[in-house]
């Protein structure tokens, strides 16, 4: 049995295929769809109908479909009447081309018709839209005019305004102009007040209602026919989720919204024109009349000023750190440099000379610093009140000739400390103890009577030593170290207490000694003088008191004052490097209190206080002024003379250290000495010297005696030699140890070095100058004094320049426009400037330039501009008259 409408070919007859087993396959109905997506985009599918298909037992008992007819749209649909199954042999064959019914052919001649309707409803809305965006456009143009109208009034207003403020301030022809601006101000006004009525006269679209749109019917036209649509419309527009049609003019947004933003920038003459362009919004229009009004008010102010600073210039700098101090740009640096002929990178390293060249030109203020301000302000406040300042104990140094009695005088002085414990007794290597008197009073003595060690303490600045006591022996009177040690104390500048030992003995004569002291200009109190002097005998303990008496009144003389609250500043008196304790030093404090735990520096050492102790092996944890003790923790071993300075914190005192350590290497790697007469007149050029120091040794008293009397008869008021120490025989040790610390240098006529003193000299770079003729000692002495003589200034005329022109500059102040009418200009020159033959100034140059050059020197003839220092008060005509200082050497 078959279906009457199965019209395939390729369908097979219904058949079992197992017994009382039915099977049936379903028809299928295929065909091509079209799909259309958004942008143009479109897609064929295939579609697949399927229908359900009835079938009953007929007559013969064999199934059969039953067919039923689809209802019409129109007409209701007649209730279906069964007919009997034929059977399948009378079933005729059905033509390819008849294969859809009556039934079908009526619904689909309906649904294409019900597209013809929606096509057409779509249509009509379509027309209602656009005509709704023209009312729109419309209204959004009647809008815009106003706008336009009220933008218009408002440039009027400000036209008249700036036309008001023109009359006021310009000429009369600027008056005119503002009057036709204000003239072209009211037309614009008329126009803009003309299309405002037009705007007002035309019918608001606002007002009228839209048309009611016609409801959509639920019929959805295939896809093919909505191309169609699509096509002839010609666009597309979204209306939910499913796609609808809109014409192509309605898409260009400019054309359909009118947006006034776009309409271009708002002039007078398209305000006045018809043309409907782009234009400017409101508040474009604001931001660029504010804008012209900063730039107008900006323009009447002064330029920034700059601001000068001052510059810290170290030994080397770079390019970018010397910008940045300077507050410039580094090209602004480098352009300099250039200038000077030094091409550097911004990462380059100049010296502080060209820096300094450089920061003067761009008008900054210089300080030069150098590697020795580490030690700046380590020593405290000098300026200290004498409400914090306290009576201290004087510092004693002992000296004199050997086998004098100074060992045994200190001896005596020793006993005579009332706090020494009987077994304790003193520990006399710490090199200095404290002696507390009957009285109360206490004094510090020095355990360092050779001259060595007196003259390196001085060397090295530490004046530790208050008071010299010398011992000359009553019997012996004054000897060769004797004399030596009155010439130590004299270069200290220390009082001297003479004490006259040995005075138990039956030859012992100490107005002999008095004598003596004469020849040595000590003169003493017995005989109008200044200088004490004390009998003692130290063997019977004679006189020690009155010793000790001599000492506190010198001291009261000397009103020594310390003060204790403060860090502690003293002196190295020895220092020893113990196998057990490491590096040991003696101190004496000078100011202030030495407390356990502080960090100090000691010439290139530093450490911290680890441990005290005073002259008798006692701990201490602090010490005061003038109290020696030996002081634990240092990093090395210093040497005796060196200062004793507590600082802060741990790397300010490795900072110091090192930059003494390098300052001790590039002294030593020094070729030339201290003592060398070379150096010494290089000296004496800088004004550093007044006197000449020497040390004078002789074969004979005579010629001593002669060369002296030579020496002292060319002192001057301006200059003079000042002879340290004269004697008779060869150069010892103590005569290089003399000279080296005062600077002097040795004359040594027909005598030699022993080769411990030329090995010494050599070391310590002292000089010695070896004679036989006296005359060629008086005109080399001669001609290191006349280095001492301040050299005779002269003026030597350099040239005449002409002032043609001033020019006022800002921030430079006045330029005097010159030409040069005789000789020449240079740089750094002095000038007088002259006004009708009269010196009104006397300066120096501060620039002279040419063009927009600095230059060194300018000619005859030539322009320049000069500018003076701390003067401005130039005027056209005024004659400058450039001239030069030399300095001449003069001679005795």
């Amino acid at each position: 049995m078959t279906s009457s409408k199965d019209t395939s070919k390729s369908k097979k007859p219904l058949t079992l295929s197992r017994p009382n087993t039915l099977e049936l396959k379903k028809t299928v109905e295929t065909g091509q769809v079209k799909q259309s997506f958004s942008h143009g985009r479109s897609k064929s599918v295939t579609v697949e109908v399927k229908r359900s298909r009835t079938f009953e037992r007929g007559e013969s008992g064999r199934m059969a479909e039953v067919t039923t007819p689809e209802p019409s749209l129109t007409e209701a649909p007649e209730p279906e009447k069964k007919a009997p199954a034929a059977p399948k042999k009378a079933a005729k064959p059905v033509a390819p081309h008849d294969d859809l019914t009556n039934a079908e052919k009526a619904k689909r001649m309906q649904v294409l018709a019900a597209a013809r309707e929606a096509e057409e409803s779509k249509k009509q809305a379509v027309e209602e839209e656009q005509k709704r965006l023209e009312e729109e456009n419309k209204r959004k143009a009647a809008i815009q005019a106003e706008e336009d109208a009220r933008l218009a009034a408002e440039e009027a207003e400000r036209v008249k305004a700036e036309a008001a403020t023109a009359r006021a301030e310009n000429t009369k022809s600027s008056m005119e102009k503002a009057e036709e601006e204000a003239k072209v101000a009211a037309r614009v006004t008329t126009e803009a007040r003309k299309k405002r009525e037009a705007a007002e006269r035309a019918p608001d679209p606002r007002s009228a209602k839209p048309k009611p749109r016609p409801k959509k019917k639920p019929n959805v036209a295939p896809a093919s026919v909505g191309e169609a649509i699509a096509n002839e419309l010609g666009g597309r527009v979204k209306q939910g989720n499913k796609p609808t049609f809109v014409p192509k003019q309605a898409t260009d947004k400019k054309e359909a919204t009118g947006d006034r933003r776009n309409k271009g920038k708002l002039t007078i003459s398209s305000a006045t024109s018809d043309n409907d362009g782009r234009q400017r919004s409101l508040a474009s229009v604001k931001r660029r009349r504010q804008k012209k009004l900063q730039q107008e008010r900006g323009g009447n102010r002064a330029a920034p000023t700059k601001v000068l600073r001052e510059v810290i210039l170290p030994e080397t700098i770079t390019v970018q750190e010397l910008a940045n101090r300077m507050a410039e740009r580094a090209t602004e640096v480098i352009k300099q440099l250039m200038k000077l002929g030094v091409m550097a990178t911004i990462n380059q390293t100049i010296d502080a000379d060209t820096a300094e060249i450089v920061v003067q030109e761009l008008g900054h203020t210089i300080k030069r610093v150098t590697a020795a301000d580490v030690e700046e302000g380590i020593l405290g406040n000098q300026d200290e009140t004498d409400e914090e300042q306290q009576t201290r104990s004087p510092v004693v140094t002992i000296m004199g000739h050997v086998d004098h009695g100074k060992t045994s005088l200190l001896d005596a002085i020793r006993s005579a400390d009332v706090v020494r414990g009987e077994a304790g007794g003193i520990t006399q290597h710490i090199g200095a103890y404290q002696v507390n008197l009957a009285s109360g009073n206490k004094i510090t003595f020095l355990d360092t009577p050779g001259h060595a060690a007196f003259t390196e303490m001085r060397l090295r600045g530490a004046t530790v030593t208050d008071i010299v006591v010398l011992v000359v022996a009553g019997d012996d009177g004054i000897m060769e170290q004797t004399v030596e040690a009155i010439n130590h104390a004299k270069a200290s500048d220390a009082p001297i207490i003479v004490a006259i030992n040995k005075m138990d003995k039956p030859e012992a004569n100490a107005d002999r000694v008095k004598q003596e002291l004469l020849q040595h200009e000590l003169i003493v109190e017995d005989m109008g003088g200044e200088i004490q002097t004390v009998e003692v005998s130290a063997k019977t303990k004679m006189g020690i008191d009155k010793l000790e008496e001599a000492i506190m009144l010198q001291a009261e003389l000397l009103e020594l004052k310390a003060n204790a609250d403060r860090a502690a500043i003293g002196a190295v008196i020895e220092a020893k490097l113990d196998k057990g304790r490491g590096s040991v030093a003696t101190v004496l404090v000078q100011k202030g209190t030495l407390n356990i735990g502080d960090i100090f520096v000691t010439g290139s050492e530093w450490g911290r206080v680890r441990a005290m102790t005073n002259e008798r092996g006692q701990k201490v944890n602090s010490a005061g002024p003038s109290l020696p003790v030996e002081v634990l923790g240092l990093n090395g071993t210093p040497s005796a003379g060196d200062d004793f300075v507590v600082v802060d914190t741990d790397a300010k005192a490795r900072e110091i250290a090192e930059y003494r350590e390098q300052k001790k290497k590039d002294l030593a790697a020094a070729a030339a000495g201290r003592g060398s007469l070379e150096q010494m007149l290089a000296k004496l050029k800088e004004g550093k010297a007044e006197e000449l120091p020497v040390i004078v040794k002789a074969d004979v008293h005579g010629s001593m005696e002669a060369i002296a009397t030579s020496l002292q008869k060319m002192n001057t008021d301006e200059v003079k030699v000042n002879i340290l120490h004269t004697g008779v025989g060869a150069i010892n040790e103590s005569d290089i140890t003399l000279a080296q610390s005062t600077g002097a240098f040795v004359i040594a006529f027909n005598v030699r070095a022993n080769p411990q003193a030329r090995e010494m000299s050599r070391r310590e770079n002292v000089d010695i100058r070896y004679y036989s003729i006296i005359y060629n000692v008086v005109d080399d002495v001669k001609a290191a004094m006349s280095g001492l003589l301040e050299p005779e200034q002269r003026e030597k005329f350099t040239g005449y320049a002409q002032i043609r022109e001033v020019f006022n500059i800002t921030k430079v102040g006045k330029i005097a426009g010159c030409m040069i009418t005789e000789g020449s200009v240079q740089r750094g020159s002095k000038v007088r400037l002259l006004r009708d033959n009269v010196v009104i100034h006397d300066g120096a140059l501060k620039t002279l330039r040419r063009f927009k050059d600095e230059v060194k020197e300018v000619k005859e003839g030539y322009e320049c501009g000069m500018a003076f220092e701390n003067y401005s008060d130039i005027q056209v005509g005024d004659q400058i008259e450039c001239y030069v200082i030399e300095e001449i050497a003069r001679e005795l």
